[in-house]
């Protein structure tokens, strides 16, 4: 599963919040937030705490798979 980087690193700026205070508020290691902004792949665990640090839904930062939809 892949967040959007886009999406990721859009949210965070529009929410004005850096890496450590995503990590803190998600429980989500700031190595791992740092290598999800640059395209690595996660558990859908992973991508649902770091929604509702940002306060958006999961299917908000999902990347599209490569059949179209948000796997």
């Amino acid at each position: 599963m892949r967040i959007d980087r886009v999406k990721l690193i859009a949210e965070m700026a529009r929410k004005e919040i850096s890496i450590d205070d995503l990590a803190a508020r998600s429980g989500v290691s700031r190595s791992s937030i740092t290598a999800l902004r640059g395209g690595k792949s996660c558990r859908e665990s992973t991508i649902a705490r770091i929604a509702e640090a940002l306060n958006v839904r999961p299917e908000d930062l999902k990347g599209e798979s490569i059949y179209g939809t948000n796997r």
